[in-house]
């Protein structure tokens, strides 16, 4: 995305656009897809804006939503 490009992934508007699109995969129920990009962007968050900024606890929370509605694995809870 242009966002990546200019800012590099380690920016927060670039995790915000991630979690955007991720959600937008969850709504078109491409949930595999959502996930991989949750899995991805998720550790980024944590270490750049802090385990309880807002934007890292609604990716947690939407990459829940996702593990839930893609019919979880005991390994995909575990996370």
């Amino acid at each position: 995305s242009a966002t990546l490009k200019l800012y590099g992934e380690e920016h927060e508007d670039t995790l915000l656009e991630a979690n955007n699109y991720a959600n937008a995969l969850c709504r078109l129920e491409r949930y595999a897809e959502a996930k991989t990009l949750f899995r991805k962007s998720l550790p980024v968050a944590r270490r750049i804006l802090g385990e309880n900024q807002e934007l890292t606890l609604r990716m947690r929370w939407n990459y829940a939503d996702a593990l839930c509605r893609d019919n979880p694995t005991l390994d995909d809870i575990c996370e």
